[in-house]
């Protein structure tokens, strides 16, 4: 699905050389290379504060603990997701709510929010998945109206710009209270092991989010609060600082292949392409069909027989997994998350593909559906 090994070829100088620079300086933890990548990546989306972080869910559950979130406290986010997203909800005993998504963008559906805010509501977690934000414009009505805080769940749309009505942008992660990032390697942006981070504009949250993260110290050995151990190492911010100078670049070559794949499946009756959001530039995590009377598994099946990875995001809803049953909701509850995970299917998508690729993977999947 990526191919890091092509990609990383092509970089092999200045990461060897950054690697090396690190385990030269021995400033494994909290060196030099974590705070210069975090000044880069502020400045690159235009953000007051960057929090480097373990990975992605330690991103999510810290922003909701320094909301000061409590049990019972309801968080609304989507069945169509990961299960990080609604797994740090459950893990810190707040009640996940969930609702259903729009069929063109799979991203959470506005309308959907609106119907599930109720008194014990305290903060909606919009997921941008698979490259594009979501409409975040009325989820940030909804949220000064009822007092709720956005988290955004960001790890798949790093450097994907929202578009505000007025013509203004800011980049996906920025907008609500807190964004949330995973550098997971097979991310946009990624590493070559767990990392994460957490964005704000706001001093004071900033200021929370960086003791939890250093096992609730501001003073060295002074608790002054509950947190948690989740740090980004020195080696993985020096790899990511040389990814991030050239994100912009692969979004482009990620843009190019869904462009050749878009040209491809045009005229197909069962296939639909992903769409493009007017309010929305897509970086293309994935890039996800919908196809018609699909049997996912024997196209997957298919694929894979002719070396060509396929992946179903996301094959079980959150309602319907085994670990978030919840009497509140039932199969039927969510019909365009539950037809979505049915009939999606997730082609490779990275950096490296060429025309040669790209053909022979486009062929194969019409050559299946006849």
């Amino acid at each position: 699905m990526v191919d890091l090994k092509s990609q990383y070829d092509k970089i092999q100088q200045e990461i060897d050389s950054a690697v090396i620079d690190v385990i030269r300086s021995t400033q494994y933890i909290n060196g030099s290379e974590v705070k210069s990548f975090q000044n880069d990546l502020e400045n690159y989306l235009d953000v007051k504060h960057v929090i480097p972080c373990a990975n992605g869910t330690d991103a999510l559950q810290v922003a909701m603990m320094a909301l000061d979130l409590k049990p019972g406290d309801e968080v609304i986010t989507t069945s169509f997701t990961f299960v990080a997203t609604v797994e740090v909800i459950a893990l810190l005993g707040l009640t996940p709510v969930l609702v259903d998504v729009l069929p063109d963008t799979f991203n959470i559906d506005p309308e959907s929010v609106k119907k599930a805010i109720t008194p014990k509501t305290k903060a909606i977690v919009p997921v941008h998945l698979f490259g594009q934000c979501v409409d975040m414009e009325p989820l940030m009505e909804m949220a000064a109206e009822h007092n709720l805080y956005i988290i955004e769940d960001n790890a798949q749309a790093i450097g994907a710009d929202f578009i505000f009505k007025d013509g203004t942008r800011k980049k996906a992660g920025t907008i609500g209270h807190i964004g949330c990032t995973s550098f997971f390697p097979s991310k946009n942006l990624g590493c070559y092991g767990d990392g994460g981070a957490i964005f704000t504009n706001d001093d004071e949250l900033a200021k929370k989010l960086r003791v939890i993260v250093n096992h609730g110290m501001e003073v060295r050995y002074y608790h002054d609060s509950v947190g948690v151990n989740s740090r980004l190492d020195s080696i993985q911010a020096a790899i990511l600082r040389i990814k991030l100078r050239k994100l912009d670049a692969y979004a482009a070559a990620r843009r190019k292949a869904a462009c050749y794949y878009d040209r491809a499946f045009a005229n197909h009756p069962r296939i639909k392409t992903p769409v493009r959001s007017k309010f929305s530039t897509h970086v293309f995590h994935q890039y996800t069909l919908v196809i018609e009377n699909l049997d996912q598994f024997a196209l997957q099946k298919f694929m894979g027989e002719r070396d060509i990875p396929a992946m179903i995001y996301y094959p079980v809803p959150m309602h319907m997994q085994k670990a978030y049953i919840d009497p509140r909701y039932k199969e039927g509850d969510f019909p365009v998350t539950e037809m979505l995970s049915k009939s999606v299917i997730s082609l490779p998508m990275h950096t490296e593909l060429d025309e040669e690729q790209l053909k022979y993977i486009t062929d194969s999947i019409i050559e299946f559906l006849g």
